[in-house]
């Protein structure tokens, strides 16, 4: 989690950078479900696919009929938020809280972007008919979930989470014995997509809804994790054992302490190295950055991580 009151000029420096990544991803994936899932219904799960959802569920319903998507999307982003500090803590919360303030007023200027400016005519993509209404379909599939996935991947880079449907997916994976987060993740979205279905009531938009969904994952490995889907972290700090400790409690990884030896100093250290999964990284820097902010942090992709916790479950 990013700090709110810096005390350093790099600090400074550094949640400037980290805000900033926030912001434009946030914009990034506003703008890419104004332009793209909004005007298309593409229900590809996440706060977008419950924003349609419920679009169409009351359509016929006195005032909550004049509502579009947008608004729905906006108002259950803050409700899970808040749902989000109560269930899942204070961290999480100022983890997404950036996000979250920032997305309704994203989404307006994307709205404003695509449907009221003076380029707004040239961004239409509903306006084509025949073979090149088709065309537009497949152009709003692929962009949409690449916009969403950039936008996502920004989000991780500073440090930041959207929130959203991760309060949901969490919330399941927290009380539910067994449950790993990434399925609940997937089952979460794939419920989103599989309600869409009778929303919309068009089978040829949920299954591009679904494409675009794969498109989002796969942009959001490829800018965060590259292929990867785990890091491995080495952490050089006098309070290792405040660290391992706090690792195996908070972010349920457990760790490796290898002896070594400064290469200036000559003296005896203590290495820590850590496995953790990609939605773990915002959690991981703010624990280090919480017990030593001096302490030497190095973090790298993992190719390939088999064994307990990862590929099988633990005892």
């Amino acid at each position: 989690m990013m700090k709110i009151l810096p005390k350093s000029k790099n600090e400074w420096k550094r949640l400037i950078k980290n805000v900033s990544l926030v912001l434009i991803g946030t914009f990034i994936l506003a703008f890419g479900i104004a332009m793209f899932i909004f005007p298309f219904d593409l229900v590809t799960g996440g706060i977008s696919g419950i924003g349609i959802i419920l679009a169409k569920a009351f359509s016929g319903v006195p005032f909550l009929g004049d509502l579009g998507p947008d608004v729905y999307s906006s108002v259950i982003n803050w409700i899970l938020f808040a749902l989000g500090f109560l269930i899942l803590g204070k961290t999480f919360a100022l983890n997404t809280l950036i996000s979250t303030a920032f997305y309704p007023l994203a989404l307006f200027i994307s709205e404003y972007i695509v449907y009221d400016s003076p380029i707004a005519a040239l961004l239409d993509l509903t306006k084509y008919t025949g073979e090149y209404q088709a065309i537009a379909l497949i152009v709003a599939t692929v962009f949409g979930g690449a916009c969403i996935g950039a936008g996502c991947a920004f989000t991780f880079l500073g440090g930041g989470s959207t929130g959203g449907v991760d309060v949901i997916a969490l919330t399941l994976s927290k009380y539910v014995k067994g449950l790993k987060s990434s399925v609940s993740f997937f089952i979460c979205d794939t419920l989103i997509i599989l309600i869409g279905v009778f929303a919309v009531d068009n089978f040829l938009l949920s299954l591009l809804g679904i494409i675009s969904a794969f498109i989002c994952a796969m942009s959001v490995d490829k800018l965060f994790l590259g292929e990867s889907s785990a890091f491995i972290a080495h952490v050089v700090s006098d309070k290792y054992e405040e660290i391992n400790r706090a690792v195996i409690e908070k972010m349920s990884r457990t760790t490796t302490i290898v002896e070594a030896t400064g290469g200036y100093s000559g003296e005896g250290k203590k290495l820590v190295i850590i496995t953790f999964a990609m939605r773990q990284y915002p959690a991981f820097t703010q624990l280090i950055s919480s017990i030593d902010k001096n302490a030497f942090v190095t973090v790298h992709r993992a190719h390939e991580i088999n064994g307990e916790g990862w590929t099988y479950e633990k005892n």
